[in-house]
């Protein structure tokens, strides 16, 4: 079997591409760390910082605060990312494990005191964070029950050179393979990977049937990833990874104070109990590109989060309308609204209450959701003047308005105010069902002279109805305003009427 290739998906690799398609700027001048933030918030671009601290470390953000520079990473294009992605998601591939000696994230392996999480370029993102934080981590753990390996993404508090607390709060699989274990007085092996490439950050926050999620990341890469096991605990790592720190999760449980931090939804999350992470290893490459992402702030709509939790949205949401209608078109969660709370969705409706349907689909598919937007499928959902332009034209509140109380939220939102359950509310802002033809609906475009042959004003009307344009055509005018004439005189002689569509109908003519 040939040795995998190491460098394709490297991080480094991908932000050099991002450099040559100008989606990334390069900050060569020194920076203290503190200043990193105010760089990247609201930055459109992705951000590669050449000397970071006193160290001059390298580090890069918002390397995915663009739905294009997502799309890029799984060579699609913007309008096109969801569908790569669910199609990628449909062929699981295995991973091969290496040698540790053909594997570039262990070229430089730290132990013991030369383990030190206060080495690494982490900085303050918010003013009222509770300490630096490793934004950019990707945790890696087997799941003892099945020995599949399950990958999320989750922060990292620095509390100490081999400690931190991370973020365990919400449901997921690991917080469930943790707790089965701080039930048997087991701590938790798991390995953090800072600086991979966006595939593995899609691969870690996809909604997939249960499997082994190293088959899911094979997905997404469209090809089998090149594996290492760690050196101090039996966790397998993506080999081409910047940075891996090995350790594991004491048997305590949620004991260790966490936050606040400035949360997905923009705002400050509260101080939280949560699992300690033990460092007992740093592993990395001889020249590491360490990673932050963006999260929180005013310009969601620009942060990593918020694009990353679109694209696991859309993807989700897209499984549940196939099931729920006939014939979704397009799927779209705004990273304005936290890339979560906001979903727009395009649809050809073919039976009455589809569009209902598919409110309610979306409403069940996952708690963030909180509005839900439907539109027929002549609207482009990724436009925004689009989208205000039939919520202005095709809605009425009294109609088309779905409320739904009771529904499973995430907390942290917080207009829930700390609650549990909280509503949703539904737009129908497609048109009247057997309506879509109809001319009230018919968008208003610049004309275009139709192919008609010249037969001259009354000619044509003794034919049947026509519009005043193809008057014109049988006219031979280009100009239209000496056809008036002819209609003046026709209205004179009392030989002309219109139609309840605006045609103009000689009388006693063919109707």
């Amino acid at each position: 079997m040939p040795t995998p290739d190491t460098e394709k998906f490297r991080l480094r690799s991908f932000v050099e591409r991002l450099v040559q398609q100008g989606h990334c700027v390069v900050h060569d001048e020194p920076i203290d760390l503190v200043d990193v933030a105010a760089v990247l918030d609201g930055n459109p671009k992705a951000v590669w910082f050449r000397n970071v601290g006193p160290e001059r470390t390298e580090l890069v953000g918002n390397v995915m605060g663009g739905r294009e520079r997502l799309a890029l990473a799984i060579d699609a294009d913007s309008a096109g990312f969801a569908k790569v992605m669910r199609d990628r998601m449909a062929k699981p591939m295995a991973p091969i494990e290496v040698p540790s000696s053909a594997a570039p994230v262990h070229e430089v392996v730290l132990t013991g005191e030369d383990a030190d999480l206060t080495r690494l370029p982490v900085h303050l993102q918010h003013g009222r964070d509770g300490g630096p934080y490793i934004s950019a981590s990707m945790d890696f753990a087997k799941d003892p029950a099945t020995g599949w390996t399950n990958i999320g993404c989750r922060r990292i508090m620095l509390r100490g050179p081999r400690t931190a607390g991370i973020d365990l709060i919400a449901p997921s699989d690991l917080k469930a393979i943790y707790l089965k274990g701080v039930a048997k007085g087991d701590k938790l092996p798991v390995a953090y990977v800072v600086g991979g490439h966006p595939t593995t950050f899609i691969a870690a926050v996809a909604a997939t049937r249960p499997m082994d999620e190293l088959h899911v990341l094979g997905a997404m890469r469209g090809e089998p990833v090149p594996v290492v096991k760690c050196k101090t605990i039996d966790v397998l790592v993506p080999a081409d990874a910047e940075y891996v720190l090995e350790g594991y999760l004491d048997a305590r449980g949620h004991v260790e104070p966490e936050g606040p931090y400035g949360e997905y939804c923009g705002y400050y999350g509260v101080v939280k109990r949560n699992p300690l992470f033990h460092l007992t290893a740093i592993t990395r490459r001889k020249d590491a590109l360490f990673q932050t992402v963006t999260i929180s702030g005013n310009a969601l709509a620009r942060t990593d989060t918020s694009l990353l939790n679109a694209a696991r949205a859309e993807v989700a949401i897209w499984s549940i309308l196939e099931q729920a209608i006939r014939e979704p078109v397009a799927v779209y969660l705004p990273g304005a609204a936290a890339g979560m709370c906001t979903v727009r969705i395009s649809m050809r409706q073919r039976n009455p209450g589809e569009a209902r349907n598919a409110i309610t689909a979306a409403f069940a598919s996952l708690a963030d959701v909180k509005h839900v937007y439907v539109f027929d499928d002549d609207i482009d959902i990724f436009s925004d003047d689009q989208v205000e332009w039939a919520l202005a034209t095709r809605f009425q509140a009294d109609r088309d308005l779905i409320v739904g109380p009771g529904f499973r939220v995430v907390p942290i939102e917080p207009s829930l105010q700390g609650a549990r359950i909280g509503a949703k509310l539904g737009f129908d802002c497609t048109k009247p069902f057997g309506k879509g033809d109809a001319f009230e609906f018919t968008v208003a475009a610049p004309p275009v002279m139709p192919q008609r042959a010249r037969g001259g004003v009354e000619e044509t009307l003794a034919q049947g109805p026509a519009s005043y344009l193809e008057l014109m055509a049988a006219a031979g005018t280009r100009d239209g305003r000496e056809i008036l004439l002819t209609l003046d005189r026709l209205y004179g002689e009392g030989r002309l009427g219109r139609s309840e569509d605006g045609r103009y109908v000689l009388n006693g003519a063919k109707k």
